[in-house]
């Protein structure tokens, strides 16, 4: 079979972050955008994710017609669990120095329970997928059965020792001089790919991409439910203020929008918005902090329960969680002092209002006259005579606005 020589633009596409539905929309869009090139080169730094966008992903670079080289890069990246069998999947495996791959063992990813005999069964569909991507790139079928298998991970070096990866370049640049002249089959043809004063293309994320990659963020998430509630209490207690309400509205559509990315459990999206309600009632009815204290417990139960994943980076940190409880029941707290101390503080308006004020008598009151009052003239009447000039004090205000006044001690 006669080997083809491919003279074109080198297509360079990078991602970072968890393999998800972000990362197969944009990886598959720049395999297919790169069709026509000499090669595409996908730098990944990913710790995993979900099993339906990796093979999305690795159906499409099977499925190629153009030479796709997997560099993990740059150094300290990783390419775990469904990063390494993406690596497999490449035409090209290349890694730098500081990296590792492996650690492919089957989790509960979006809140499926997997229980002793079906983790068995998905363990070995597993392993038998990373196998057959080995043996169809020539790669150490061992290396792929035990990433699975026993979860192993492996640094760079000895990767390309085993036979696991191809090759070991130390920077994009590196990369791009190994791979002119490399040797390829796409498609059931032999491809050399060509380098050598080859053009570069990148392949940028959209702004798209970029916000929704955002949104897989399990802090960001946590805390849009968290701007959605604070947003929706103020629109509550001060009813036309509009912006709480629309700012807490957004925020509530994006998490909504965002539990389609990760595995959201909404038992503890329902437990966070009972707390909310238990602090709201506490600024209704008298429990002397019980329902802050519910709500607080509530709000730590519903936190911890947001995210169901055995993955580290699907869930939410225990110090973020603490953080959020500490300034959230600190709020409630402040809120409900506040109110607290508004029952006990003098009226400012109405009858209740003008008790206790100061005044001066403009008249002689005897038993009635005129005093001067909050820069207003009122009529008063008192039980004793009060001459003009003289302070008076407010004890009451009768029927027909008419204030009865004492002299000031």
């Amino acid at each position: 079979m006669p080997t083809i020589l491919i003279f074109t633009t080198i297509f360079i596409a990078r991602f970072k972050g968890p393999i998800g539905p972000v990362a197969a929309d944009y990886l598959t869009g720049a395999i297919e955008l790169a069709q026509d090139g000499s090669c595409l080169i996908i730098e990944l730094d990913t710790p995993g994710g979900d099993d339906q966008s990796m093979r999305e992903i690795i159906q499409a670079i099977l499925n190629a017609q153009v030479p796709v080289c997997v560099y993990v890069y740059p150094s300290g990246a990783r390419a775990a669990s469904a990063g390494a069998l993406i690596l497999l999947a490449s035409h090209i495996a290349a890694m730098a120095p500081g990296t590792n791959a492996g650690a492919a063992h089957p989790v509960q990813m979006f809140g499926e329970k997997i229980d002793s005999i079906m983790l068995e069964k998905v363990t070995n569909d597993a392993a038998a997928y990373a196998i057959s991507l080995a043996d169809r790139r020539g790669r150490n079928r061992r290396w792929a059965e035990d990433i699975v298998r026993k979860s192993i991970s492996t640094p760079a070096r000895e990767a390309v020792k085993i036979g696991a990866v191809d090759l070991l370049a130390g920077s994009e640049t590196d990369l791009i001089e190994k791979l002119d002249g490399y040797e390829v089959k796409v498609d059931n043809e032999k491809k050399r790919i060509t380098t050598r004063d080859e053009p570069i293309h990148r392949i940028p994320m959209s702004v798209k991409h970029k916000f929704l990659l955002i949104l897989t963020n399990p802090g960001i998430v946590y805390f849009l439910l968290l701007i959605g509630i604070y947003g929706i209490f103020f629109e509550l207690q001060n009813p036309g203020a509009i912006f709480p309400g629309v700012v807490g509205a957004i925020a509530f559509i994006l998490f909504f929008y965002a539990s389609r990315l990760l595995p959201i459990n909404y038992a503890g999206v329902a437990l966070i918005i009972l707390a909310a309600i238990l602090f709201i009632l506490e600024l209704q009815i008298t429990s002397h902090g019980l329902l802050t204290v519910g709500g607080i417990i509530a709000f730590v139960l519903g936190s911890i329960m947001l995210f169901e994943s055995d993955v580290p980076y699907l869930r939410t940190s225990i110090s973020l969680i603490i953080f959020a409880t500490v300034v959230t029941g600190l709020f409630f707290l402040l809120i409900v002092g506040l109110g607290i101390k508004a029952q006990f503080r003098k009226p400012q308006t109405g009858r209740e209002g003008m008790v206790g004020l100061i005044g001066v008598a403009k008249t002689r009151i005897r038993p009635t006259g005129t005093v001067l009052v909050h820069g207003e003239l009122w009529q008063a009447e008192s039980d004793e005579v009060i001459k003009p000039g003289e302070k008076v004090i407010v004890v009451e205000m009768k029927e027909g606005m008419v204030l009865k006044v004492k002299k000031k001690a």
